[in-house]
């Protein structure tokens, strides 16, 4: 994870750079944003460097984040993780701290709720990952985190989902699980 000392802002190469691959994405995807003008999207960004920090930490973790909406009443872009499978540089995460601390065992490194704080953004939830399922075909060879629902997540369980055989499904694991093909998805709103 990049970034000037332990603030959250980005050097000026850095902005740059991350502007430039956000500007091509959103140009080669207009799709998920339809209706949407690239120069209101970038002024959003200018006037949140914070925010731009979370996006660098998007897509230095595989994420290739991209706007795939725009709150009607708040008017801030929504940016949901766009990569084709689930970003390679948050896999093999358990899902939150309590699952981490159940494990006898083989701990991860970290956990994705724990990830997705530090990175200063949300995990989707089920319903934003079916909606970003619509704007394509995401996790046909690995999984994602979504966030769990509080009365799921007591009894000690989390959701995971993925696409295969041309469906979205939802599964379950313990919360405290953790595979090679499994990261999270994560959503931003600036």
């Amino acid at each position: 994870m990049k970034g000037v000392g332990t603030k959250k802002e980005l050097s000026p190469k850095e902005r740059e750079e991350l502007l430039g691959a956000l500007k091509a994405r959103f140009e080669k995807n207009m799709n998920r944003h339809q209706g949407l003008a690239w120069a209101r999207v970038k002024a959003k960004l200018d006037a949140n460097p914070e925010k731009l920090w979370s996006l660098n930490e998007m897509e230095s973790t595989g994420g290739e984040p991209d706007v795939v909406g725009q709150d009607k009443k708040t008017g801030e872009y929504i940016f949901f993780d766009c990569s084709a499978e689930s970003p390679k540089g948050r896999t093999s995460v358990c899902y939150d701290r309590e699952g981490l601390e159940s494990r006898k065992e083989h701990h991860p490194k970290t956990t994705a709720m724990d990830m997705a704080a530090a990175m200063g953004i949300e995990l989707l939830t089920e319903e934003q990952y079916h909606e970003l399922q619509k704007l394509g075909e995401f996790d046909s060879k690995t999984s994602s985190w979504v966030k769990a629902p509080a009365e799921i997540r007591e009894l000690g369980g989390a959701l995971y989902c993925d696409r295969r055989y041309g469906r979205v499904f939802v599964g379950h694991n313990g919360a405290q699980s953790y595979y090679s093909a499994r990261a999270f998805r994560g959503s931003l709103r600036v």
